[in-house]
């Protein structure tokens, strides 16, 4: 198990560390590029989920696979060392541009690297610059999406259900009578 969140050397504590790291820019930050060739790992997920903005208010919707079937986002991890000497080691998703069905809700989303990429993107022995065309969109017509329920902002929500496709509420309209 890995926290998410890279802890940046040289903290202090755990704090919070970035849940998401733009893949355009890997290279440029420091925070990440000495983890591009020997770091690279793979998150498994069931569906991930992005926000609409209308207004000052953010409507959830869930993206998965039509088949619902497991996938996985690239992530890079790091192992951080805390003054008493205890090693947490952690893990980021990396983010990309949007697929024709996400850039409907949101400007980026999270790279999923397909299974028959799976050993290229965690061979040891391949540099970055070797794998760095695989972080592109997935392809949408794979995927499904749905909104849900607002509730879902809230960790402190359990509810087995939140995930559950809901209707999107429509504003009554105005009578022209």
């Amino acid at each position: 198990m890995m926290r998410w969140g890279p802890i940046p050397a040289g903290s202090v504590d755990e704090g919070v560390g970035m849940i998401n790291a733009r893949s355009e820019t890997l290279a440029q930050r420091i925070s990440f590029a000495h983890l591009l060739d020997t770091n690279r790992c793979l998150i498994p997920a069931d569906r991930f989920y992005e926000w609409q903005k209308e207004g000052k208010f953010r409507k959830p919707f869930c993206f998965e696979m039509v088949n619902k079937d497991l996938f996985a986002f690239a992530g890079l991890w790091d192992a951080w060392k805390n003054p008493q000497g205890k090693i947490v080691e952690s893990c980021v998703i990396l983010t990309g541009a949007p697929n024709s069905l996400v850039e409907k809700i949101h400007d980026r989303m999270p790279v999923i690297i397909t299974p028959e990429n799976y050993d290229q993107w965690m061979h040891p022995e391949i540099k970055f610059e070797g794998v760095k065309h695989l972080l592109k969109p997935y392809e949408s017509s794979h995927m499904r999406e749905y909104p849900v329920s607002a509730e879902i902002n809230n960790a402190v929500n359990k509810k087995d259900d939140l995930d559950t496709p809901i209707a999107i509420e429509t504003p009554a309209q105005a009578s022209l009578f």
